[in-house]
């Protein structure tokens, strides 16, 4: 439901929950109370509902075959079972495997990939983005080294919102592949492109890809693709029973995994609408943005999600986040919710932001409810605010 308190434009960082998601955890909850693993009728009746939730999660990302659907607690568990999966595979052959990500990935892939490295267990390359923070296919496949095992990649960054040319990456590591004594597995974080964006594997020719439920409205957990078809390795991050065929030990949360099934179910059949409506709030937002305060957008030369804005102010005085703090019923952010919003972002300095803009930048993204009467009192909001500052009282229209 809707709070009318407040004007929420955070939807990167999380979305509500469905209420038709909602319907179907509260259903699963009282039906499926009983262990899916178990033998009993009740035990089956649970185990039906993950089935049915592993298909259509599959339909959302056009998966082939609902087994390649491994349910997980969320994105960093899946990004971390990608990477830890594919270079325990090359630790068979290769004494120091390698690892190519771009510079502005997201935590939940950079954290793990540097703890190996920190350990001496891989080497890796971070590739930089372009100066309009956009990551160049060619740039990607040229650092891979004979000792690749894994390129991971974002499909969209979750601060700038720039969408980064997954399918010819994949094109150019197919011709990599196509040469090389053994496989450089692709990796992609859909987290923030899921909900917002087709995503097909099969037109990605990706053979990993990450899936957050708390982005497209659904549940706090997620899942990971895995081409196992491909022959694509997958194994534990931690260890137990033999859930999730043997990949994800523990009893299935089996409402969450129900809801995200009906998240998954509402964005196949509902994207295009979805994808129209944030894309004309969002160009709504900027354009009075623009019009009123003579705002930089961030990164607006390169494809970008429908619904995200980076918007920055030259001469404000103000931090990102002292901005916000004088917006009272704004919510909003100035970086990936799970850094600290008081630093300079450096996904934006290694997106050719400058610092000056950087320091005033503030992210909006906007969701499927999202009106223009919510974006004319967050405009009037930001305006009253950027007024405090005398050096931006010029370019500001009363």
């Amino acid at each position: 439901m809707k709070d009318e308190s407040i004007i929420y434009l955070d939807y990167n960082s999380t979305t509500p929950v469905a209420s038709e998601v909602v319907s179907a955890i509260t259903e699963s909850l009282q039906r499926d109370w009983a262990n899916p693993s178990s033998a009993s009728a009740a035990g089956h009746r649970a185990r039906e509902t993950i089935h049915r939730a592993r298909a259509a999660v599959a339909r959302l990302v056009n998966a082939a075959d609902a087994a390649d659907i491994v349910f997980t607690s969320g994105g960093t568990e899946s990004n971390n079972m990608a990477i830890h999966s594919t270079v325990e595979w090359g630790r068979q052959f290769i004494t120091t495997p390698h690892v190519v990500m771009s510079n502005v990935e997201h935590v939940a892939t950079v954290e793990p990939v540097r703890r190996l490295a920190d350990k001496g267990v891989i080497s890796y390359t971070e590739v930089a983005v372009n100066s309009d923070g956009c990551l160049e296919a060619a740039d990607v496949v040229a650092a891979v080294k004979p000792d690749t095992v894994l390129v991971s990649v974002m499909m969209a960054n979750n601060e700038t919102g720039v969408v980064f040319p997954i399918r010819e990456i994949a094109r150019l590591l197919k011709r990599v592949n196509d040469s090389c004594k053994h496989k450089v597995w692709l990796h992609v974080d859909a987290a923030q492109a899921v909900g917002k964006l087709p995503v097909d594997v099969r037109y990605l020719q990706v053979d990993y890809l990450t899936i957050v439920g708390h982005k497209f409205y659904g549940p706090r957990i997620g899942a990971l693709y895995v081409h196992r078809n491909l022959g694509a390795p997958v194994t534990p991050v931690v260890w137990g029973g033999g859930q999730e065929a043997g990949l994800r030990p523990g009893t299935e949360n089996t409402p969450m995994i129900a809801g995200l099934g009906q998240a998954a179910t509402l964005v196949v059949d509902n994207l295009q609408t979805y994808t129209d409506t944030m894309r004309n709030t969002r160009d709504y937002l900027v354009k009075q943005l623009q019009e009123q305060t003579g705002c930089v957008v961030n990164c607006c030369q390169s494809p970008r999600l429908p619904n995200t804005a980076s918007m920055s102010w030259s001469q404000c005085t103000l931090s990102g986040s002292e901005l916000l703090a004088q917006c009272p019923t704004l919510v909003a952010s100035t970086t990936a919710a799970c850094h600290d919003q008081t630093q300079l972002s450096s996904v934006l300095l290694a997106s050719g932001v400058p610092e000056n803009l950087a320091y005033s930048t503030i992210r909006l993204s906007v969701g499927r409810e999202t009106t223009c009467a919510d974006i004319d009192k967050a405009v009037e909001e930001l305006v009253k605010a950027l007024k405090q500052t005398t050096s931006t009282e010029s370019s500001i229209s009363s």
